[in-house]
């Protein structure tokens, strides 16, 4: 059964308490390590006669690092990769999005990481709609990236004695998103 995207019409503001911000990074070339942000705000808007006409804009703040692991959490923040003090916020505005498949889209757009602004695509799926407990329609989805940390400034790294290095340049982005449609 295909979903009725006209019925979903309107603007949705994330749900944070039932939402996830998160990525991967390989460490020292065997193992993943994962971490996210635990604030971040972020609206969607849904135009269900026309998908493409859609649109997404979302901010993390840097600060709120999780990686369980304080010594980590601290390291990221540094100068050697977030550099927090001075760039607070992670930003992305969508610049457009294209069905490709049964509740299959990509989504395209900038994000900004410190003071660099690059195109990326999202790979997302709608994993579909609600009425809670309290009357609100949610509506789901999860969206999936890679980018590289150097094209946003990340460069530090540390040589291993096997070869190869600490921290991988590749790093994935994983978003779990509950939005709320605001009336």
């Amino acid at each position: 059964m295909s979903t009725d995207y006209a019925s979903l019409t309107g603007d949705y503001t994330f749900d944070v308490a039932h939402s996830s911000v998160g990525f991967i990074a390989r460490h020292a070339m065997v193992t993943k390590v994962r971490g996210g942000f635990n604030e971040f705000e972020g609206e969607v808007h849904l135009d269900g006669a026309n998908p493409e006409k859609s649109s997404a804009t979302a901010t993390v703040k840097v600060a709120s690092v999780d990686t369980r692991n304080e010594q980590r959490n601290g390291h990221l923040l540094s100068g050697d990769f977030f550099e927090q003090e001075k760039y607070p916020d992670m930003t992305f505005k969508s610049t457009g999005i294209t069905p490709k498949g049964e509740d299959q889209f990509t989504l395209r757009g900038d994000l900004t990481v410190k003071d660099v602004t690059k195109p990326v695509d999202f790979d997302v799926e709608f994993l579909g709609t609600t009425v809670d407990p309290y009357g609100n329609t949610r509506i789901g989805f999860e969206a999936k990236t890679t980018v590289s940390r150097k094209e946003f400034g990340m460069t530090w790294n540390a040589a291993l004695e096997t070869g190869g290095v600490l921290v991988s340049d590749k790093i994935q982005i994983e978003l779990e998103i509950s939005a709320i449609k605001q009336s």
